[in-house]
C-alpha cells in the first residue's frame, strides 16, 4: 500500500457562524501517486471539500474551518504555512478552463516567471516537457506565439494543466475538468489524468460515474456534506458498504 500523501482528519466547514456545515468530520487518506475521485450529487460538498486541499476557501469571507489537511505531514492550517508556497506543492485546474489572455507560450511560462525563473533556455525547457506532460505538445509546438484563446475547449483545458504543472505541484486538484468539454475531449483529458498520476497525486470531482470508474484508483461518496465512504473504486463500484452509495450508483437518486 502507497503512503499516504493527504491525510485529512475530521474536517468540518461552515460558510458562516451558525450556519449549518457543508462538510461535517471528514476523514480521509489520499495515497501519493495515485488518482481519487470525489462523486456525489450536486451540493453534496465534493468542490467544497476539495478547495480545502489547497486553502482555496480562504478567499470566502466568513469560511470556518475546524480539523486538519496534513501534506507530508504538516498542516497545510498552521499558522507558518506560506500558502503561496503550498499552491505551488498542491495545484489546481478548474471546471471551465481558464486561460489567461496571453500566448500559449506565455500561459505556461507564467508560474516559472512568477517564481522568479528568467533564463530563456530554462523556461522553453519548461514550456516544452509541461505542454508534453499535457498532452499538448505536438498539436501547438509550431504556434506558441498563438493566442491561448485560439484553442479548442479541450485544448484550452489541457493548456490549463500545463500551467498548473509548470510549476512542479506534488498534488493535482482537478474540479470537474471536463463537464464543459465534448466526449472526445474528455477522453483526452481521462487519458491524460491517469498519465498524470505516475508523476503527482491527483484529485479529481466529477459528476460522471463512468469517469469516475474508468480512471480513478479509488473513489470517495459525498452525501450531504458527509463523507459516507470511501475505498478502491472497483469496491466503492460493486460492493459499496453503504446502502447509499448502493442507492446512487445505481441512479435511486442523486
Amino acid at each position: 500500500m502507497s503512503q499516504a500523501k493527504l491525510t485529512i482528519e475530521s474536517l468540518s466547514l461552515s460558510y458562516s457562524k451558525g450556519t449549518s456545515p457543508a462538510l461535517r468530520d471528514v476523514t480521509l487518506g489520499i495515497e501519493e501517486n495515485s488518482l481519487m475521485a470525489f462523486i456525489g450529487p450536486s451540493g453534496c460538498g465534493k468542490s467544497t471539500f476539495l478547495r480545502c486541499l489547497n486553502r482555496m476557501n480562504d478567499f470566502v469571507r466568513g469560511v470556518e474551518i475546524t480539523g486538519r489537511v496534513l501534506l507530508d505531514g504538516k498542516d497545510i492550517y498552521a499558522p507558518d504555512v506560506d500558502v503561496t508556497s503550498l499552491r505551488r506543492r498542491v495545484g489546481m485546474v478548474f471546471q471551465r478552463p481558464n486561460p489567461f489572455p496571453f500566448s500559449i507560450r506565455e500561459n505556461v511560462a507564467y508560474g516559472p516567471k512568477l517564481l522568479g525563473e528568467r533564463d530563456r533556455g530554462k523556461l522553453g525547457e519548461v514550456v516544452e516537457r509541461s505542454l508534453r506532460n499535457s498532452g499538448l505538445w505536438e498539436e501547438v509546438k509550431d504556434r506558441l506565439d498563438a493566442q491561448a484563446s485560439s484553442l479548442s475547449g479541450g485544448q484550452q483545458q489541457r493548456l490549463c494543466i500545463a500551467r498548473a504543472i509548470a510549476v512542479e505541484p506534488e498534488v493535482l486538484l482537478m474540479d470537474e475538468p471536463t463537464s464543459a468539454l465534448d466526449p472526445m475531449a474528455t477522453a483526452r483529458i481521462e487519458e491524460l489524468a491517469r498519465e498524470l498520476k505516475k508523476f503527482y497525486t491527483v484529485a479529481i470531482v466529477t459528476h460522471n460515474m463512468q469517469q469516475a470508474a474508468r480512471v480513478s484508483d479509488h473513489t470517495a461518496f459525498f452525501l450531504m456534506g458527509e463523507l459516507v465512504e470511501h475505498g478502491p473504486t472497483t469496491k466503492i463500484f460493486t460492493t459499496p458498504s453503504d446502502r447509499r452509495t448502493e442507492d446512487y450508483i445505481t441512479g435511486r437518486f442523486g
